[in-house]
């Protein structure tokens, strides 16, 4: 009997790259990952809730930057595999999550939290911490971490 197997080869391949006018490539804390986001993705001028990762090296350098999804005006539907996914593929160490709120309040909600920790959890067993989570307003943001939901 003969049986079809298929064979799939996954690989990165870089689409682009440009220069950024950033002060440095490394993260230090929340401002410098808003900063970055903000000037390679313009998130605090989007009409709708855009959730990116923010992927990062053992020196806490980028690697890479990528959507994961982009929702409605007030929500967004976010799953581990994909937010994973982009980070494995860039062979992060860590990572960092970004998305903005339209309203401009970037207070964060129930369901963000639930995200977080869903994320959080992922990390542990990928090995793939996730360092913050920062939720993008107009003009502030506000740090996950920083509030001690991400220990």
């Amino acid at each position: 009997m003969s049986i079809h197997i298929s064979l799939n080869k996954i690989v990165l391949i870089k689409e682009s790259a440009h220069r950024y006018n950033l002060d440095t490539r490394s993260i230090h804390g929340p401002e410098d990952a808003v900063h970055a986001i903000n000037t390679i993705l313009n998130l605090d001028n989007e009409a709708q809730e855009v959730l990116v990762t923010l992927m990062l090296n053992t020196k806490n350098d980028i690697v890479g930057i990528q959507e994961i999804t982009r929702g409605s005006l007030s929500a967004s539907i976010v799953h581990p595999r994909e937010v994973y996914k982009a980070a494995i593929l860039h062979n992060a160490a860590s990572i960092i999550l970004a998305h903005n709120h339209p309203s401009g309040s970037p207070s964060p909600s129930r369901e963000d939290i639930a995200v977080t920790e869903r994320i959080l959890k992922a990390g542990k067993i990928l090995d793939i911490p996730l360092l913050d989570h920062v939720i993008i307003g107009d003009p502030r943001f506000v740090s996950l971490k920083e509030k001690g939901i991400i220990k």
